[in-house]
């Protein structure tokens, strides 16, 4: 059965922590005035210290047999458990540490599908270098209305659109993007949607996220006075590229993601009549785990990819 340690008088909130340290350097030393070096304390201020623990325990824990100094049964009972406790507790006040060679630890990162096509092959090429023990999980994106304190628990980093502040998370940016349309090469009217009129002849794919009740770039559309024609809605920008890929339809998407699908899905990017404006992600990461070092490293990684871009 595992020895206890008994504090028979005093509470927890009461309990002095350096009485342990001086009981720890007692044990091991047997003795009042090496304890008292081995401490880089004064022998009156060690005597005392075994005086309180005297009282604490209820056992004289160290006495005299001849010249020497001798541990009771119940202080030689205390010292393995003791340095157990000891060991836990400045544990507890030493930074954890994080080797990505060695780590099995896993991550939760959450973002929209855009940014899953643009930065995970190159963060799972780096993390497969660098940690390849590491595991990545991508959460579906839920939208900003999710990013409380309460889910900040629950992940390690954040990519999304919105420059909003939110409680619980530390926001920077990550990259910048600017839209552009999509259609597959060969594609008939490629050369007219540069104008305006070809633009709205044309028959056009929007991407309404979950939740959602309209293209983010239709507000912008209406602002300048501008219906184009929609012929299909897809929940994201990867469906709406392929379907551009396999039809007449044009996406108007942002231009990173044209440019990386470009070969694979046989596309052309096409810069549209009007300009919308710059296109920025941030990655949001949360405050509890600003300090801790595995969290450090991964969103310093997607940082990296991100403004590699």
């Amino acid at each position: 059965m595992p020895v206890m340690i008994y504090i028979r008088w005093m509470n927890l909130a009461g309990l002095d922590l350096n009485l342990l340290v001086a009981l720890d350097a007692l044990l091991a030393e047997a003795s009042v005035g090496r304890a008292a070096v081995r401490l880089n304390l004064s022998q009156p201020a060690v005597s005392h210290a075994l005086r309180r623990l005297r009282e604490a325990t209820g056992d004289p824990l160290l006495v005299r047999v001849g010249a020497r100094m001798e541990p009771t049964p119940r202080a030689q009972a205390l010292r393995a458990p003791l340095a157990q406790a000891l060991d836990q507790v400045r544990g507890l006040f030493q930074a954890q540490d994080f080797d990505p060679a060695t780590s099995t630890r896993g991550f939760r990162l959450m973002m929209p599908d855009l940014c899953v096509d643009l930065l995970m092959p190159t963060v799972l090429q780096r993390v497969a270098d660098a940690a390849p023990g590491v595991r990545l999980d991508v959460v579906p994106w839920r939208g900003p209305a999710v990013l409380t304190p309460d889910f900040a628990r629950t992940v390690d980093l954040v990519v999304a659109w919105t420059g909003e502040a939110y409680p619980g998370f530390h926001r920077q940016s990550l990259y910048t993007d600017r839209d552009a349309l999509a259609v597959r090469r060969g594609h008939p009217a490629a050369g007219r949607l540069s104008d305006l009129a070809g633009f709205n002849a044309a028959r056009h794919v929007a991407v309404i996220g979950t939740g959602e009740r309209d293209d983010a770039i239709e507000a912008f559309l209406r602002q300048n006075g501008i219906e184009r024609r929609i012929a299909l809605a897809v929940p994201s920008y990867l469906q709406a590229l392929r379907m551009c890929a396999r039809s007449d339809l044009v996406a108007f998407v942002p231009g990173r993601l044209i440019a990386a699908l470009a070969e694979p899905l046989d596309l052309v990017q096409v810069e549209p009549p009007i300009d919308p404006g710059e296109d920025r992600q941030y990655l949001f990461h949360p405050v509890v785990a600003q300090m801790d070092p595995g969290s450090v490293w991964i969103r310093e990684l997607v940082l990296r990819v991100g403004r590699g871009l």
